[in-house]
Order: structure tokens, then sequence, then C-alpha cells
């Protein structure tokens, strides 16, 4: 196997291990379902219960879609804003950080006297938690071209707008994606947690349901989906990073 290869199929490899040392430290020990199943009774139970996971799975999933499609919407325009303009990134970006500290758990006892048990509620918080990494790579992005560059333009008759669009937003292509990976994952889990509180669908609901009738390997089955969903996401993006700007980074060759 050449090296290309083993590194292509190394998460695999290595999530086979994890596994294979969990599944044997729980028949070893002889750890109770009820305390920590082992990755065979979580099997069992997705087997078991995959109509009513698949359900909840697909109402978080595209509430988390709403939510992250709101972020990347919202997250690039300030981003562009705060990046285009040094009044508005000196003047933004501490309070954008300030809020960013908030814990967004918090906000969903607000959102639900507003919105109510719903979707609402869910969609979001995988907003607020999921906008600010993409806010704050446009923004670098543009941010941070340089001088130099910027200056020989200007000579050459460009003028500002035309250095963001066509300069600028290209430059912050890899930032954006960067971002775009983290902020997946962080939606799903601002989804999640709001579903836990706030919801009657969804993993977080069932994590809920599973937990107070004791099913642990239900509850540990739907971890498993909501982290399957993140990294599917997760890989697209990567995959559309890497066809989108392949120049941006060093050849494996």
């Amino acid at each position: 196997m050449t090296r290309p290869q083993f590194e292509r199929f190394a998460p695999w490899l290595l999530l086979a291990a994890i596994l294979l040392l969990w599944q044997g430290i729980c028949s070893v020990f002889q750890v109770s379902d009820f305390i920590f199943p082992s990755p065979w009774r979580i099997g069992q139970a997705m087997a078991e219960f995959h109509q009513e996971i698949l359900g909840h799975a697909w109402r978080t999933f595209w509430v988390t879609m709403l939510g992250f499609g709101l972020a990347i919407i919202v997250g690039v325009l300030l981003g562009f804003l705060m990046g285009s303009s040094q009044l508005a990134y000196k003047a933004m970006y501490p309070l954008m950080t300030g809020f960013n500290a908030l814990p967004k758990a918090a906000f969903v006892p607000i959102l639900v006297v507003w919105f109510g048990i719903g979707a609402g509620p869910a969609v979001l918080t995988a907003f607020l938690i999921s906008f600010f990494p993409i806010m704050v790579n446009i923004a670098t992005g543009l941010a941070t071209l340089e001088p130099e560059l910027e200056d020989v333009l200007r000579v050459l008759g460009a003028r500002r707008w035309d250095v963001l669009m066509k300069v600028g937003l290209p430059r912050s292509m890899p930032y954006f994606f960067a971002a775009l990976k983290v902020s997946i994952t962080l939606a799903f889990v601002g989804t999640t947690v709001s579903e836990m509180t706030a919801a009657n669908e969804g993993i977080g609901y069932l994590l809920i349901s599973a937990g107070a009738s004791m099913q642990m390997g239900l509850a540990f089955a739907g971890l498993v989906v909501v982290g399957a969903m993140a990294m599917l996401m997760y890989e697209l993006f990567a995959v559309a990073e890497r066809r989108l700007t392949g120049w941006a980074h060093r050849s494996e060759h």
C-alpha cells in the first residue's frame, strides 16, 4: 500500500482500532450496557430502532442546514463588511467576540419564549453558534490582503471594489472553506442542544427520551448518527475545497 493510499484509509483504520478496543474493554470488564454500552450493543440499538432514529435524524439534519445556511449568509455579509472597512473591523470585532463568548445554550429558553417549542429555536441556535467562524475568516482573508499587492493594483487603475471582488474574495476562499468545516460541526451541536430542551423531535429529543428510559444503547446510537452527519458534511466541504481552492494548497506530488 502506497503512502497516499494509507493516508486515505488512515481514519477508517483508526476508527476500527478504537471500536475494537472499546468492545474489548466492555467485554473483558463486563461493563453494563446501562453504564457504557459496547459498539455491538449500539449497533443492535441502531438496527432495532432504525425507523425512529432515521425520523429524528432527518429532522435534525434539515433544521441544522437551515440554521447553517442562515449562518453562511450573515457570516459572509458581516465578514465582507468588516474585512473591507478598517473602521467596521475595529468597531465590530470586539463586540462580536464578546457575543461569541456567551453560552448559546443560555439563549434556548429565551428563544422558546419568542418562538415556542419546535424548529424555530433549533434553527436559531444552530445559526448563533456557527456564524462567528465564517464571519471571522472572511474578514481575516480580506483584511490581510498584502498592501503591496493592493498598491500595485491601484496603480494599474483598479478601484477599491475591484480589488475586493477580484482579488480579496478569491484569496478569502481557503479561509471560507476552513470556516465551513468548523461551523458545520458547531451547527449540529447547536441543533442538538436546542432539541434537548425545546423540541419534541430530533436527535436531541431522542437522547433525552432514551436517557429517561435507561436505553443507553439507543442514546449512544443517536450520538453516533449526529457524528456521522457532521463528518459527512465536513467531507463534502473538504471535497469542494480541494476542487475550488487547489491553487492555495501545496501539491502532494
